[in-house]
């Protein structure tokens, strides 16, 4: 067999289309008119005293479902429709039954859509018509001799219209949360799906930035030095393919998590382990890099531990494309549950992209974020140029530094 679940078995979501939907309810009015028939039937027989059920009181009693077959694209329309068949029935003089079932989906469907003020009033109609014809228009009515109805039967329909409408309504409230409930799961969907995209974006940049810096680097010097000094050049052309490497292999790998989405990646994201792999490609274009650590060191979460290799390879990079010194310093310091990290340069800027405009600063905000802390970058006031990170973290475990 072929078909998934029930609809039941679907959850509210699907409950709630059924009854928003636009389609028309063949199967569920067939039903309605069934029961309406088949039970006024028998009421019929317990009301003798009453008009018999002939070719026109059988017409009224499918007409009410008839409208309801409306209720899903006109509510109101259907609910007028299921009222008004209901209130003729009644006037005509035929027995009492089920007729009244065809108004309660009425009042369901219209209350569910939102058409509240519609369907208290056509329920007000009913109940007013009702005592009417009950207690004042009777004597006009058939069947003949009626007496007026006893105020015992009006209470109990008092009691059934307002257990009809407290469903309605709590249906209503219930499909209103459900309707918030999925407007919020798609919103945290695509938010998740943004996060993502923000995610691989920053990575990207920041691989390929570092390397690309590096491998421009390399390709002038190479360049420069092919005739005069082909060992030097030769080593340019070594840097650029080891450096060209790397940034393959971490492609490859941001990639791969884009295929196989929630699978463990291939290879250990970097860390401040890596921070030499950073000094020595660093020096091969031409920046010395000096590294100081302080404060006992601890095990950074693998998001942090990534977040500040990160920051450090992006401030390198931007040392080497826009700014004149040939120096950098970067401090590392560790305490409680933080991590500080500020890289500095004596510059002055050969470019026009220092200061925070560039996408490689913002995505150093973006991972400092992430995490609950700040960066702070910009002109020192002798020339130079600092990235200033505070970083929060929940420690692992702790070890000396040696």
């Amino acid at each position: 067999m072929h078909g998934g679940p029930p609809w039941w078995r679907h959850g509210p979501d699907r409950w709630a289309d059924r009854w928003g939907g636009t389609g028309v309810p063949w199967r569920s009015t067939l039903l309605l008119a069934l029961f309406v028939m088949v039970g006024t039937g028998f009421a019929a027989r317990n009301q003798p005293d009453r008009e018999p059920l002939d070719a026109f009181a059988r017409a009224l009693l499918l007409a009410g479902p008839a409208f309801l077959l409306l209720r899903r694209k006109y509510p109101v329309a259907a609910l007028l429709g299921a009222v008004a068949t209901a209130l003729v029935y009644l006037a005509t003089g035929y027995p009492y039954g089920p007729v009244f079932a065809t108004v309660a989906v009425g009042v369901f469907s219209a209350i569910v859509a939102g058409h509240r003020r519609a369907a208290w009033w056509a329920v007000g109609v009913l109940a007013v018509g009702h005592l009417l014809v009950g207690h004042w228009l009777y004597r006009y009515l058939p069947p003949g001799n009626d007496t007026p109805a006893p105020w015992g039967e009006e209470l109990i329909g008092t009691a059934w219209v307002v257990a009809v409408l407290a469903g309605a309504e709590l249906a209503r409230a219930r499909r209103e949360q459900w309707v918030r409930e999925r407007a919020e799961r798609a919103a945290a969907e695509k938010r998740r799906a943004d996060e993502e995209r923000l995610r691989i974006a920053r990575e990207l940049h920041d691989v390929l930035a570092h390397s690309i810096s590096v491998i421009n680097v390399q390709a002038g010097v190479g360049l420069a030095l092919l005739d005069s000094d082909p060992e030097q050049a030769r080593t340019a052309l070594t840097t650029i393919k080891a450096a060209s490497k790397e940034a393959l292999g971490e492609v490859r790998q941001v990639l791969d998590t884009l295929r196989t989405p929630g699978d463990a990646p291939r290879a250990p994201a970097p860390g401040l382990d890596r921070l030499p792999e950073l000094v020595e490609q660093a020096a091969t274009a031409g920046l010395t890099v000096e590294i100081t650590t302080e404060g006992t060191k601890a095990a950074l979460p693998p998001g942090a531990d990534l977040a500040a290799f990160r920051i450090v390879q992006e401030a390198l990079t931007n040392v080497v494309r826009h700014s004149g010194s040939r120096t950098a310093r970067v401090a590392i310091r560790y305490a409680p549950g933080r991590l500080d990290l500020r890289i500095d340069d004596n510059g002055p800027a050969t470019g026009t992209e220092q200061g925070g405009s560039g996408n490689g600063l913002a995505g150093m905000r973006e991972r400092a974020a992430a995490l609950g802390g700040t960066i702070e970058a910009g002109t020192r006031p002798d020339g130079g140029f600092r990235v200033h990170a505070d970083l929060p973290f929940e420690p692992r475990a702790l070890e000396e530094t040696p």
